[in-house]
């Protein structure tokens, strides 16, 4: 006997639309957490930076796990927009997917530098220990990639949110013509 009270069964590009609502918000958030935690480092607060930072990172890894999954199990949708934007489209598209290739290795090294630096500090972000010796070579390491990371990860992430509006506008799943989807 079925409950009236619950919803039907969803179809898998209904799925993959909820998968892709909820993996464009993980990745936006990330992007609004790394900011707060440049802001917090930038103001010296090292704790709130690193929760921060902890927060941006769950979020992405979260978004990896997702995305991964809707592009294993899932149709993809495709560019079928205005053929002038097309250039335009796939030169962001292009961009933004060399990018988040990148944005994970330079993660994983800049986390490495971070946590050998408070590890030499005797796991305590406070203090002149945080400068100097092993503890200050690793920091001045992270610092280094940050540099390069920052940047990229912001990027990927507004440029990630940029290609859901436009595949919101003009996407079609793939082998599928138009008039079957509605378009």
């Amino acid at each position: 006997m079925q409950n009236d009270t619950m919803t039907p069964d969803m179809n898998s590009r209904e799925i993959a639309e909820l998968i892709t609502v909820v993996d464009v918000s993980l990745i936006g958030l990330s992007g609004v957490a790394l900011a707060i935690g440049v802001v917090l480092i930038r103001r010296g607060q090292r704790e709130a930076h690193r929760s921060a930072m902890l927060t941006a990172t769950v979020f992405a890894g979260l978004f990896l796990v997702l995305y991964v999954t809707k592009a294993l199990f899932f149709q993809a949708k495709i560019y079928a927009g205005p053929e002038q934007w097309r250039w335009a489209y796939y030169a962001l598209l292009i961009s933004h997917t060399i990018l988040a290739a990148a944005n994970g290795p330079l993660a994983l090294i800049a986390i490495r530098y971070a946590l050998i630096g408070r590890k030499a500090n005797g796991n305590v972000l406070e203090g002149n220990g945080i400068r100097q010796g092993k503890a200050g070579l690793a920091f001045s390491s992270h610092r280094k990639w940050v540099r390069w990371l920052v940047p990229i990860w912001l990027y990927v992430a507004v440029t990630g949110w940029v290609i859901w509006v436009v595949l919101n506008a003009y996407g079609v799943y793939k082998n599928m013509p138009k008039e079957i989807l509605g378009g």
